[in-house]
This record gives structure tokens, sequence and C-alpha cells, in this order.
């Protein structure tokens, strides 16, 4: 089994599409730890603001296969085809870290870049699993929250009855 980490988020009915994206990803990996929910500006183009969080789960699938999976789950869920990557979205699930991977596999680059580029990921991140190391930098999660410029990006929590850690 390999750990992973997946970043979801939605500006489109959010408190509607995160709560269906974590039970469709409960059936396809079991057990998930869950982060806080935080909204912020979308990121690259204008439009409603975005609900965003981070799971962390284990999993047998190969990237190739987990990376399949997630887009039909997106799919099924109002996530147009052809959407471009800076768009709206009803469910949007990206794998953030899979075991020790870096560099490309099975067509994903991995860790995803967004880790340190964007606070609506690294922060859930952070506080999802603190002590956890990015495989490309070697540093904590924590550490890496610590020295981001969170004023650059700022977030505010949000409430989904349906979303809460999971331990």
């Amino acid at each position: 089994m390999t750990r992973l980490f997946l970043g979801l988020g939605s500006n489109i009915e959010p408190a509607r599409y995160l709560p269906l994206g974590l039970s469709e990803l409960e059936g396809l990996l079991g057990s998930l730890r869950v982060s806080p929910v935080y909204e912020g500006a979308a990121i690259g183009f204008s439009g409603a603001p975005f609900w965003n969080l981070v799971v962390e789960a284990q999993t047998s699938l190969s990237v190739g296969e987990l990376q399949s999976a997630l887009r039909t789950i997106e799919y099924a869920h109002g996530r147009a085809k052809n959407a471009s990557r800076l768009s709206p979205r009803s469910l949007d699930i990206d794998i953030l870290i899979y075991g020790d991977a870096c560099g490309v596999v099975d067509g994903v680059v991995l860790p995803r870049g967004e880790i340190l580029q964007n606070a609506f990921v690294l922060r859930p991140l952070a506080e999802l699993a603190p002590d956890a190391v990015h495989p490309g930098v070697k540093k904590s999660f924590g550490e890496l929250w610590a020295k981001y410029d969170a004023a650059s990006q700022p977030l505010t929590p949000v409430s989904l009855d349906d979303v809460s850690v999971r331990n």
C-alpha cells in the first residue's frame, strides 16, 4: 500500500460537490483523513472563490489507475471533459503526493508543483500531516507552511457538515 495525498477543490456548489467527492473517494480508497476546508480566490482566472481541502489515504492502485479513477469521479460530478485547467470546476481532484515518487509517473508530475506554490494546497496539507516530508525538497509540510507568505494568498476556513478529519 502506498500513502498518498490528494487535493480536492470546487468553486461550483462546493458544499454539494466536495462531500460527494469525499464519499466517492472513500468507496475507492477506504479510510480517509481529511483536512480542514478553506476558501480562497480563484488563481489564474476570474471566477468564484474555491473551497479546497486535502485528503490522506492508502492505495494499491498505480498512479495511472488512480488518475483514471479520479477523472471518472470528476466527470460523474459535472466536470466537463474538455474543461481548461484555469476554469470553474464542480469537482477537481489532484494527486499531490504518491509515496516518495518524484518525476513523471504514468503521465502525472509528482509531487504536484502547486504544493510549493499555493496556500490552498500547502496549508491544509501542513495541518493534516505537518511532519510528513515533501519527497522533492525533503522538508516537512509544517516547515514549508511556516516559511510560506500566507498573506500572499489569504484563506478563510469554511465548514461543511459532512467534512471533518477522519482518523
